[in-house]
């Protein structure tokens, strides 16, 4: 008896120490985001994730905004999504025609949340995204991860944060909160709104109840 009482405590304080260390560690990586200046070297590695509908078109646009120094371009999308993947390829192709080099791929993961899916739920679909996105985020080592509200990127940018956590690889999150929220944000935004380098607002109202919101205006 004596003896797994020590293991248990063992055990227990190897897990608070991990997660001590962890917690510090993403602190870390919060507080010195304004030091880490991507593309000094080249070209910036950009992980786009798209949300079906709205999210879709507006990460577009935007996207449509940035100079072609962010090459290659990563888009994911959720498994579900039957309407993005051909925004995204037309978006591409007109970029090439006006001779921008047209370097991108495209990635599915699991949804992490349907429309009127029930919170018990989520839970499991949110692992399963979770699961998809960290594999997928070491493979690819963006240099940014920009999204702008699907359910979807929540998942991918703890894998990014994940990246750094470990020592692997800086990412920066940039989070555009929709042009359609304009006294709330969005669930996605009020999880990232804590986590991303970058969090954009594109309404004053938001601005005054999110201080460390950036607001330049309409963005999209």
């Amino acid at each position: 008896m004596a003896l797994l009482y020590v293991v248990v405590s063992g055990v227990l304080l190897a897990a608070v120490v991990l997660i001590t260390v962890f917690i510090l560690r993403l602190f870390g990586i919060l507080r010195h985001a304004s030091e880490y200046k991507p593309g000094q070297k080249g070209s910036v590695s950009l992980l786009v994730v798209a949300g079906s509908g709205g999210h879709t078109t507006e990460i577009v646009r935007l996207m449509g905004s940035l100079s072609r120094s962010y090459n290659p371009r990563h888009y994911v999308i959720a498994d579900t999504d039957k309407m993005s993947e051909e925004k995204i390829r037309t978006f591409e192709a007109e970029q090439e025609k006006s001779g921008s080099p047209s370097q991108f791929t495209i990635h599915r993961i699991p949804r992490s949340r349907e429309v009127r899916q029930s919170w018990s739920s989520s839970v499991l679909s949110s692992l399963s995204a979770l699961m998809s996105s960290v594999p997928l985020v070491f493979r690819l080592q963006p240099d940014i991860v920009l999204c702008n509200g699907p359910g979807t990127c929540v998942p991918l940018c703890a894998a990014g944060l994940l990246l750094g956590v470990l020592g692997l690889k800086r990412v920066l999150i940039v989070y555009v909160e929709s042009i359609c929220r304009v006294e709330t944000l969005s669930l996605s935004g009020e999880i990232l709104y804590y986590f991303s380098d970058y969090f954009f607002v594109q309404w004053a109202s938001l601005k005054d109840k999110y201080p460390k919101a950036i607001y330049l205006g309409r963005l999209v």
